[in-house]
């Protein structure tokens, strides 16, 4: 960090620095006072905030609807929807149906504990480690983002993925992950191109098992 020493050996910010810092202070002052407001949602994106040190990039709130409406779409009003590290999809499908729709969230992060039964804690290190409340082949559609861009990270997520599933999926990751998309998962890339709230290094891209609604919409 670009600084100076005093007299005593305490570190002193630069100006630029301390500007960034009270900015970012400032930003999460702000966040915890609308939480507070009666208008507050917490299903809407953003509600929690990414924590960068777990990989997580939020959907932009356009990439979110469209990827929501297109599972909904699939599964029926009364169909059953697994989103693996993909809580930004969960939000905005719980968002526009809070109560008609089975949703689980699978989710590393606990603070998205607040989302009650839909949430369960998940961990792409133990793919198969989870409650028997989630039965195998129990969901209409899975749609999967994992948190990193590595072939251990996908194959393992890949395993929740097929005991999860008893048909459609989707996947969101790197470009780069196509051929191994299509390896373990038999997944082929969709003209659909989902975009983050922030830009990444790594060019993005989903997945799926079948034609996207949205791709035929593109």
């Amino acid at each position: 960090m670009e600084g100076s020493d005093d007299d005593d050996g305490v570190p002193q910010l630069s100006s630029h620095a301390l500007a960034a810092l009270q900015e970012f202070y400032a930003e999460q002052q702000q966040q915890e006072t609308l939480k507070l407001g009666p208008e507050y949602d917490k299903f809407s994106v953003g509600s929690v905030e990414e924590d960068w040190q777990l990989s997580q990039f939020w959907y932009s709130d356009e990439t979110a609807l469209s990827l929501a409406k297109e599972v909904i779409e699939v599964c029926g009003e009364n169909g059953r929807i697994a989103c693996i590290s993909a809580p930004s999809i969960y939000q905005k499908v719980r968002g526009l149906a809070r109560e008609s729709l089975h949703v689980q969230l699978l989710e590393y992060d606990q603070r998205f504990a607040i989302y009650g039964d839909d949430f369960v804690f998940y961990d792409y290190n133990e793919p198969l480690k989870l409650p028997e409340s989630l039965e195998q082949s129990s969901f209409d559609i899975v749609i999967a983002d994992p948190p990193y861009l590595s072939e251990e990270c996908l194959r393992n997520t890949a395993q929740t993925i097929k005991y999860l599933s008893r048909g459609k999926i989707i996947l969101c990751t790197g470009a780069i992950m196509e051929d191994l998309a299509a390896q373990i998962l038999g997944l082929k890339i969709c003209k659909f191109i989902p975009k983050h709230t922030r830009s990444l290094a790594n060019e993005f891209r989903c997945y799926s098992n079948y034609e996207l609604t949205l791709d035929r919409l593109a």
